[in-house]
């Protein structure tokens, strides 16, 4: 399983956007997640899935904007699971802790780590250059990023922005836009690995 913990970054002096955050997150993955996002402590929230797809997701929302310090745990999950995700508890519970402790002080704030820690450094590492490329691209990268991500081809994004085709390819090439749908397969795979190296 992974579990996910999001500690908000300088809480003290900006509003509180655990709530939104939650409620975006229980929209966007719905019956993929294996309990509702849930709020662990003051501006913490934390999510418990069991497919490295929707994790690598989640991971990918939360690092977005630099609004979270995001730790993955993967490991085991006592069952029956409880009715919410701050009642829960197991190896990858532990796993998520020290995982966000390492990321509140990590360049890009994120950190992963597995209850059998065999896969997750390559894995960490992995993510880490996508979260990299992510971290440089800018408000006209996103805005074409997301179109695409959205089901657009190129073209159309293109036409939708009212900027020449030629435009919108030195934009995607600038912001990585290819690299990352192309890497994603690849990087969910990783981060599968480190939950069979925990099961």
């Amino acid at each position: 399983m992974f579990i996910i913990t999001a500690d908000q970054v300088d809480s003290r002096h900006l509003d509180d956007v655990a709530g939104p955050t939650m409620r975006l997150l229980n929209e966007r993955y719905g019956h993929r997640l294996a309990l509702p996002v849930d709020r662990n402590a003051g501006d913490e929230i934390q999510a418990l899935v069991s497919d490295a797809g929707t994790a690598m997701g989640i991971i990918t929302d939360l690092t977005r904007n630099g609004e979270w310090s995001v730790g993955c745990g993967v490991g085991g999950v006592r069952t029956p699971l409880p009715e919410h995700t701050r009642e829960a508890s197991g190896a990858g519970f532990v796993a998520a802790r020290a995982a966000v402790e390492r990321a509140k002080s990590a360049p890009l704030r994120f950190a992963l780590s597995g209850e059998f820690p065999t896969e997750a450094p390559l894995a960490e590492a992995l993510i880490e250059l996508l979260l990299l490329i992510r971290s440089r691209r800018t408000p006209e990268g996103w805005e074409l990023f997301d179109l695409i991500a959205g089901g657009l081809t190129q073209a159309a994004a293109a036409k939708a922005l009212g900027i020449s085709p030629q435009a919108a390819s030195q934009r995607a090439r600038a912001a990585g836009i290819r690299t990352e749908i192309a890497a994603i397969p690849a990087l969910t795979a990783a981060l599968a690995r480190v939950d069979t190296d925990a099961g």
